[in-house]
């Protein structure tokens, strides 16, 4: 299948089309055509090879929302003009303990949607910046009907990398939740624990970003650089989702949480600075990780929004505004989430 995308070539490199062919059916691929790709930090990090792996040409994209246009011989979850899904990955061994268990974000063999060698044939892979897709059918979710198909994408990474923890961790009605910084992963995270029942608050470094918290859904805010606020806030959270994508400082953020309260990290892949253990031993807290989640579990928490009412906020852009939008998210100048109208890219 020939198609067309945006790649870089180069850390350097701007995004720029590039022209090349997705593989043949397999008996158990979905092909389809992608309506929808949200923006996501990690595309970035990736197209500048600031994780030190990326493959060039790199076709990001892994928030994707398509429309199926043909199927294998083998397939029967789905068929011709299904609206559908794909999310961070695209295939994994199926066979381990992880895979069986629905994890298979953990699969020692799971491919990456981008930049990830194939199982079968060892090409790289391309994503959702491009206007076809073919995916393993374990691997396509089903979009709900109540969700609006512009809005949906960003659910695919930021909503699953921010559900999944908030699941784990068994937030409830009641459940105490600390949500730092309020970006394309933040704003999920308070939305999902408010539609969870949860009492959400705000961590931020100034109250500049006060109202939108509120009117995302948190019940209240802390600015953490408000010492007095902070030594009240002692003890308060049950789990704290830290969704802050650089290397920055834990420790202020500890004594917040109750005993055997969690801070999860679920932005930043990296290191960050030195850690006190004192408040981790006085209270029995923990921090702890958290990489997107499983197929079940990404199906699950699609069902969810939709049963919820719950869409990230995006602006929507072309795709031949992509590297304008890269900078305007190195620049914390966007929000929530951008989402590229791949409509667009015919005339890109």
């Amino acid at each position: 299948m020939k198609t067309i995308g945006y790649a870089s070539q180069s850390p350097d490199s701007a995004l720029a089309p590039i022209h090349f062919e997705r593989r043949a059916l397999r008996a158990n691929d979905v092909a389809m055509e992608v309506l929808y790709c949200g923006v996501c930090h990690s595309d970035l990090h990736t197209a500048r090879n600031d994780w030190g792996w990326t493959q060039y040409p790199n076709v990001p994209g892994h928030e994707i929302v398509g429309r199926v246009t043909a199927i294998g011989s083998d397939v029967n979850r789905y068929k011709v003009g299904d609206t559908v899904a794909v999310g961070c990955m695209v295939d994994s061994c199926q066979t381990c303990n992880h895979c069986h268990d629905g994890e298979e974000q953990f699969c020692s063999s799971m491919i990456q949607t981008y930049n990830s060698p194939d199982l079968h044939d060892g090409q790289i892979t391309f994503g959702g910046y491009s206007r076809h897709l073919v995916v393993r059918e374990e691997f396509v979710l089903r979009v709900p009907e109540a969700l609006d198909l512009a809005l949906v994408a960003p659910l695919l990474c930021a909503g699953i990398t921010t559900y999944s923890p908030l699941k784990t961790w068994n937030v409830k009605p009641g459940t105490q939740v600390g949500v730092v910084g309020l970006g394309g992963l933040g704003h999920m995270a308070v939305k999902l624990a408010s539609g969870m029942g949860a009492n959400v608050t705000v961590i931020s470094r100034s109250a500049d970003k006060q109202a939108d918290a509120l009117a995302l859904g948190a019940d209240s805010f802390l600015v953490s650089s408000d010492a007095d606020a902070m030594k009240t806030a002692a003890s308060k959270f049950d789990i704290i989702i830290d969704t802050v994508p650089v290397k920055h400082d834990l420790n202020p953020y500890m004594p917040l949480l109750n005993v055997d309260g969690t801070l999860v990290l679920v932005g930043q892949v990296g290191p960050v600075a030195e850690t006190n253990t004192t408040p981790m031993i006085l209270g029995r807290r923990r921090i702890a990780g958290s990489l997107i989640g499983g197929i079940a579990e990404t199906q699950e928490m699609l069902e969810f929004c939709a049963e919820k009412g719950i869409l990230p906020e995006c602006e929507m852009i072309r795709m031949d505004e992509i590297n304008h939008a890269f900078q305007r998210m190195e620049a914390s100048d966007v929000r929530y989430r951008f989402v590229i109208d791949m409509s667009s890219l015919d005339v890109a």
